[in-house]
């Protein structure tokens, strides 16, 4: 059956100091995105799609898509403000800061019809992880949607804070409960700073974590449209740094009964780069495993 991959690549990447999707990893000049699309396809999606600023078309175009496209099907679509409802199209026409990942996945409505997974275009995640997403997204049970997930502990960068979904797990590896927080290791526990509010809490390394590799049906879509004029219309008084988040629509449908998520552990290692100090740590990790022959040392030779 077909499957899309649909990758979140409108970020500004500000910590970072630039656009992280282009910043080069492997042996060869491979960028993370690059070794997300060869997992993905060998693991069964056969079609990519890009959600990016309009402005930073050619380049994306001209790196990453040309490397692709002889292998994968690959659209774009661009996160863009003229499709919000009305008043807020007008108010926020100007705004320049992307409002989400939920806005950015509207964006890409028109192109997708089948079974999907989201990514982060600056995260690592690994064969594994595709391999299940596949595997689930074949047969995606009635008012379910899936979530890969990782061991907090092994997300966290030793260089600074950075923003996770912590997640709480019934006994039958569902979510119960899914909080955007900011994170930091402090020794063996890790720091926890709900975004959205509530008492800060410290927390085990092996507490299941979210990285924005979620899988859904297309029935999403309505749910996210649905759910944005209230979003919108609850932030009238911050519009100009409100996000709309996957992850916080997510938790209010587990809340509401709405759906269920099920939660899919994954034994691949995760790699990101949430500061410039953490790009060393990335570069070795993909230098082992091509040297394991995990991967190719030219990542796209015919």
């Amino acid at each position: 059956m077909s499957k899309t991959l649909l990758i979140l690549a409108a970020g500004m990447g500000s910590r970072f100091g630039g656009l992280k999707q282009i910043e080069p990893f492997g042996p060869n000049g491979e960028f993370i995105i690059d070794y997300s699309i060869y997992d993905a396809k060998r693991a069964g999606f056969d079609k990519v799609v890009f959600v990016i600023k309009e402005e930073n078309y050619d380049v994306f175009k001209d790196t990453i898509g040309k490397r692709v496209e002889p292998y994968i099907k690959t659209e774009y679509a661009f996160q863009k403000n003229d499709n919000l409802p009305e008043p807020y199209r007008e108010l926020l026409k100007d705004r320049i800061k992307p409002l989400g990942t939920a806005h950015a996945m509207l964006c890409a409505r028109d192109k997708i019809n089948e079974p999907f997974a989201i990514i982060n275009a600056d995260d690592f995640y690994g064969f594994d992880a595709y391999d299940k997403a596949s595997l689930y997204l074949e047969n995606v049970p009635e008012n379910h949607y899936g979530l890969i997930a990782y061991r907090l502990g092994n997300t966290l960068t030793p260089n600074g804070s950075a923003k996770r979904g912590v997640c709480e797990v019934n006994e039958q590896g569902e979510l119960i409960k899914l909080t955007e927080s900011k994170v930091s290791l402090d020794g063996d526990m890790v720091d926890v700073e709900p975004l959205e509010g509530g008492d800060a809490f410290r927390t085990s390394k092996d507490t299941i974590a979210s990285m924005n590799f979620l899988l859904f049906t297309p029935d999403l879509f309505q749910v996210l449209d649905d759910r944005f004029l209230p979003f919108l219309n609850q932030n009238k008084d911050n519009l100009e740094s409100c996000e709309y988040l996957i992850p916080i629509v997510l938790d209010e449908l587990v809340a509401e009964g709405a759906k269920t998520v099920d939660v899919i552990e994954t034994s691949a290692n995760w790699y990101g780069v949430t500061y410039k100090e953490d790009k060393d740590l990335v570069t070795g990790a993909i230098k082992q495993l091509v040297k394991e022959k995990t991967y190719p040392n030219h990542l796209w030779s015919k």
